[in-house]
């Protein structure tokens, strides 16, 4: 009986660990994916990942206290793990963001539900093409494989935040802006450009209503030369997006020191 009883535990905290990955992980994260589906896959997965565990029991006698301590620690282990997966995708809306702001399409936003909050256009299209990529690289994979990789490098229940972490989390939430101004760059330089120009028109013609003109010039043009750049900030996505595996492995691993 206590042999049941400590699978079961074992088998719930290994969900609790595995769960936000389906929450809040891109792609995995989709709405148009019901909760009880996530709930499921996460079961299932929590269950094929106890086979591999081995070493920890858990003390009946210490208690519900000490069991949802643990709980708790799972938890917010799993949660480090998903949420610093969304740092790539966080970056792409905030390139997104800016060449929309350069473009003149600054209001034009809506609920995005890849990062669940309000996004711009550009960073909406740039996000739907950054977890297409994703998906390609098969990073749905390397994110399944890296919590479960987790539970070799993290025993169940002994994860304690350490400044290591803290520092990588600081890193990477620098890299989101590394990351936004390198897609967003030959747009951003194009546009600096091209309002040096009108200012030097303004000043040569100063009959010329270049504040009328450049308004639909502006949408227009944007619009040519993020066509034109995309195959750069393609390459630029599969990039960062193919080096992600290594980020995550980094940060298992400092969790686990």
């Amino acid at each position: 009986m206590n042999i049941l009883v400590n699978d079961f535990i074992i088998v719930l905290l290994v969900f609790l660990r595995i769960v936000p990955v389906f929450f809040i992980a891109p792609f995995f994260n989709s709405t148009s994916l019901p909760a009880i589906s996530k709930l499921f896959l996460a079961l299932v997965i929590s269950y094929i990942v106890f086979f591999s565990i081995k070493g920890f029991t858990f003390d009946v006698d210490k208690g519900l206290l000490m069991l949802a301590l643990i709980g708790i620690k799972e938890l917010i282990t799993g949660m480090i793990i998903a949420f610093s997966i969304n740092f790539i995708f966080y970056g792409v809306s905030f390139a997104g963001m800016l060449i929309g702001f350069d473009i003149g399409l600054s209001m034009a936003s809506a609920f995005d539900p890849t990062l669940e909050m309000e996004s711009n256009i550009i960073g909406q299209i740039f996000n739907f093409v950054a977890v297409l990529i994703l998906l390609t690289i098969n990073g749905h994979h390397y994110i399944i494989r890296a919590v479960s990789y987790s539970f070799n490098i993290i025993p169940i229940g002994t994860y304690s935040i350490n400044k290591n972490v803290l520092q990588l989390l600081v890193n990477y939430s620098a890299g989101v802006f590394v990351l936004a101004v390198k897609i967003a760059a030959p747009i951003m330089i194009s546009f600096f450009l091209i309002h040096i120009s009108a200012g030097l028109i303004a000043r040569i013609i100063p009959q010329m209503q270049v504040f009328f003109v450049i308004q639909p010039l502006q949408i227009g043009v944007g619009l040519a030369l993020l066509v034109a750049a995309t195959p750069v900030i393609i390459y630029l996505l599969r990039t960062m997006l193919a080096n992600f595996e290594n980020l995550l492995f980094d940060l298992i691993k400092a969790m686990g020191a």
